[in-house]
């Protein structure tokens, strides 16, 4: 929640409950949070179950960026770490464009908006 609120403009942690002694989930942990991006919300937790799976680039985060400023710092904000799957560039149906994987794994389509 702290990378991607401090990468996004008008984004915002809007709650937190965290795991006390004695609960279910590590300590201090994330029981569960809302937080903001470009006026959509969001929930996350750190899961106290071990899965079997992870993220995968089947499902992505679509953003759409009003500058190439912002799309240029988000995607270099996110795609350190992580993973490249369309370079950041022009394409038949974006200005600029680009799919990547953050270092978390989850998975982020941005575009420019046209103009």
């Amino acid at each position: 929640m702290n990378l991607y609120t401090s990468t996004f403009d008008q984004s915002e942690i809007l709650s937190m409950m965290r795991y006390g002694p004695g609960q279910p989930g590590t300590e201090g942990s994330v029981m569960m949070a809302s937080f903001s991006f470009h006026g959509q919300v969001f929930m996350a937790n750190d899961s106290n179950v071990q899965h079997n799976f992870t993220f995968t680039p089947s499902i992505s985060m679509y953003v759409t960026c009003d500058t190439e400023e912002e799309i240029d710092r988000v995607f270099a904000t996110l795609s350190e770490g992580g993973g490249v799957l369309m370079p950041l560039q022009a394409y038949p149906f974006s200005a600029k464009f680009a799919w990547i994987s953050d270092r978390f794994g989850v998975s982020w389509q941005l575009s420019l908006v046209k103009s």
